[in-house]
């Protein structure tokens, strides 16, 4: 199947703020032990824009996220942030880049003994010298754009799953975010708080001008968001592209992971045809 990759030298100049793509992963490597996991994969991340990562269990989507965020070094290759490839970074160079991306892991992952306030000032107090004001006024910021900001001194417990979602998304935008990484948001979530997370990506995106990467399995929720969409198989990027392109071209592989969904064909294109 055709790749719909970008080529590095497209587009306006790497590094520039108004390139379309934020992130270039070229010829990524990842092996542990005997076991390779990425083989050479090489796709686009737009800017500003939700890009869907899928693929099977064991794809090696997960293990590609940590060389993108950089909490792994991969062992060849290159993930290329605005121009910068971060593959080679170390020490404060590396933090003071990462900070540029922030996590929604999966379920949230509050601290149940931190109040929705302190659960989201906790990256501020760990990684700046701001001053308590300086940080209340950022928490209460971010809690307030995403309508959350009556219940910062409630516990994680008392809320639910919608507006726990929206408690990690504040923490991970918190120290000014531009890479918003999203590890399976809707897991464990009734269908309606699946629609409410949908939106929530939309509306993050739209007030904090991030770049949504997210990891998913849900493919009512996949081709509901997605701009641009990209499917792993076996550590190899099978297809990467927009929704309407990349259901146009399946491949036996991505039919029968999407098939195996449950989610009609008529449903994806549909919702892939009109993104």
């Amino acid at each position: 199947m055709r790749v719909f990759a970008a080529k590095a030298d497209a587009g306006s100049p790497e590094g520039a703020k108004d390139d379309p793509i934020h992130i270039r992963v070229r010829d990524l490597h990842k092996t542990y032990g005997d076991h390779h996991v990425l083989k050479g994969i090489s796709f686009d991340i737009l800017r500003k824009r939700t890009n869907v990562v899928i693929g099977p269990s064991g794809s090696g989507k997960s293990v590609l996220m940590r060389q993108i965020i950089r909490l792994e070094r991969p062992d060849s290759g290159q993930v290329l942030v605005d121009g910068v490839d971060y593959a080679g970074l170390e020490g404060m160079a590396l933090e003071r880049r990462r900070r540029g991306m922030g996590m929604v892991f999966q379920m949230s992952a509050l601290f149940d003994s931190m109040t929705v306030f302190d659960n989201v000032a906790f990256p501020l107090r760990e990684h700046t010298k701001l001053s308590r004001k300086e940080i209340r006024d950022r928490v209460m910021e971010r809690l307030d754009g995403l309508g959350i900001a009556r219940a910062a001194n409630k516990w994680p417990a008392e809320l639910s799953g919608g507006m726990q979602r929206r408690v990690a998304v504040a923490r991970a935008v918190v120290l000014e975010t531009d890479v918003l990484i999203y590890d399976e948001p809707t897991t464990g979530l009734d269908p309606l708080t699946v629609r409410t997370v949908d939106e929530l990506i939309a509306e993050t995106e739209s007030k904090f001008g991030v770049t949504s990467i997210v990891i998913s399995h849900d493919m009512a929720s996949v081709f509901r968001i997605a701009d641009q969409l990209t499917f792993m198989h076996f550590g190899e990027v099978i297809v990467s592209g927009p929704p309407a392109e990349v259901i146009d071209q399946l491949d036996d592989s991505l039919r029968d992971f999407i098939d195996a969904s449950g989610v009609s064909r008529e449903f994806i294109a549909e919702h892939a045809r009109g993104r």
